[in-house]
């Protein structure tokens, strides 16, 4: 412990021998450290941050509560979904913060403690994000390309072992900063810290793991989600073409095509958001001058990779069906008035407002009854020719309190042209 703390002071102090500009009294405070932008823009940037935060920990809070709840029907991408919503939060929660704090004071709060502890941070989570959506996308070209004996494999266990070793390789490869392998320092515009890109110059070890930092652990991640899902689209369109060509309509090809779909909007959405940051951080490696762009240019990149984190909720709304009724159910558990009472009833024509809702089915050949305990109104048999058509007045369902609630279902085999019918009161 004595030697990590030895070796962190070291750092420090040879970093603020190269971060300080001049230590004259008059301009002392004139840093890296200090904001570049003008009081407009820090505040500005201030609540861009505060938006991002405010959207990413509502939206994928409201994510890991309904994982949650259903924690138990949870399958393997579903596990990576929650580790990918893990980061986002968490990120949000323990780092940006204080960077929105440095917006509005102008200046990087804390200094060189805080630039390390928010540049390691921000590393860590950014590269198990990246991780995550590069499982995901491995899983699924798996599971949809190759033998089933992949899917197999591929079960809750061993799906949190992937995310154990995704965390472990983002710490080990984000701590080489602090042995001397790199360096966490200010962002060009001042209100925000990262890897020093620039370290390239420095040291052939900085310089290499720069280059690792980018060719292994972002060039080669992007290169494996996009040749991943542009594979899973050819295999899931040339089975859909496959079916639709036969006449076949299977649900199961729609329900694989949104599955698709969403992981590739994920993945779309991630690489989209940090490609134009990555872009100006690798164009800022091989440029030998202290700046080659105005502070401006850095935070428009920076503040668009931020919104990374808010997509991914509102994907997983879109394309899942599951997360829709889950939220659903979460918002009626939260407020009962904005349950919706959705029966396929309707009123009889004999009995005015606010008389019983009655149920008419239509029913051919003998049928098995489910009723629930609600109060039956009789019934009207009429024959025909060939098959017996049972026409009655199945139940009538009378309103009540949610504590009273009943439920009534008839259901039966081969009746059209409504195969079920449910009445819910609440």
């Amino acid at each position: 412990m004595g030697f990590l703390l030895s070796l962190f002071f070291v750092q420090r102090q040879q970093m603020l021998e190269r971060m300080s500009v001049n230590c004259t009294p008059d301009n002392r405070t004139d840093t890296l450290f200090t904001s570049k932008l003008s009081a407009a823009a820090d505040i500005c940037v201030g609540l861009a941050i505060l938006t991002v935060v405010v959207l990413s920990v509502a939206g994928n809070g409201i994510v890991l509560v309904i994982c949650y709840r259903r924690r138990k029907k949870m399958v393997g991408s579903e596990l990576l979904c929650v580790n990918l919503a893990v980061v986002d939060f968490l990120c949000c929660i323990c780092f940006y913060p204080l960077s929105i704090l440095s917006s509005f004071h102008h200046a990087w709060l804390g200094e060189y403690v805080t630039c390390v502890y928010y540049g390691l941070g921000c590393y860590i989570f950014g590269l198990c994000a990246m991780f995550t959506i590069a499982a995901i996308s491995i899983i699924r070209y798996l599971k949809t390309c190759c033998s089933l004996v992949y899917a197999e494999w591929m079960e809750n266990a061993n799906i949190r072992l992937v995310c154990c070793v995704i965390w472990l390789v983002a710490t080990v490869w984000s701590s080489f900063p602090l042995f001397g392998w790199g360096e966490y320092v200010p962002e060009p515009y001042g209100l925000s810290c990262t890897v020093a890109w620039r370290g390239y110059h420095t040291s052939a070890k900085d310089a290499f793991y720069v280059i690792c930092s980018f060719v292994c652990f972002t060039l080669l991640p992007i290169l494996v989600i996009v040749m991943s899902h542009c594979q899973i689209l050819y295999k899931v369109y040339r089975f859909s073409y496959s079916l639709s060509a036969r006449g076949i309509q299977n649900n199961l090809r729609r329900a694989e095509k949104r599955l698709s779909m969403m992981f590739f909007c994920i993945s779309l959405g991630f690489v989209i958001a940090w490609a134009p940051y990555a872009i100006v951080s690798f164009l800022f490696i091989f440029y030998n001058e202290s700046q080659y762009m105005a502070p401006e240019g850095f935070v428009f990149p920076a503040l668009f990779a931020k919104s990374s984190h808010i997509y991914n909720p509102f994907i997983y709304f879109y394309f899942n069906k599951t997360f829709q009724r889950e939220l659903r159910s979460l918002l009626v558990s939260f407020c009962p008035k904005m349950g919706v009472n959705r029966v396929g009833v309707h009123a009889a024509m004999n009995h005015p407002a606010p008389d019983p809702i009655e149920i008419q089915l239509q029913e051919r050949g003998n049928i098995s009854r489910a009723f629930a305990p609600c109060k039956s109104t009789g019934k009207a048999t009429k024959g025909t020719s060939g098959n017996k058509v049972q026409r009655r007045l199945a139940n009538t369902c009378w309103g009540s309190t949610p504590k009273n609630a009943t439920k009534c279902l008839i259901n039966e085999r081969g009746v059209s042209p409504a195969p079920h019918l449910q009445c819910i009161t609440y």
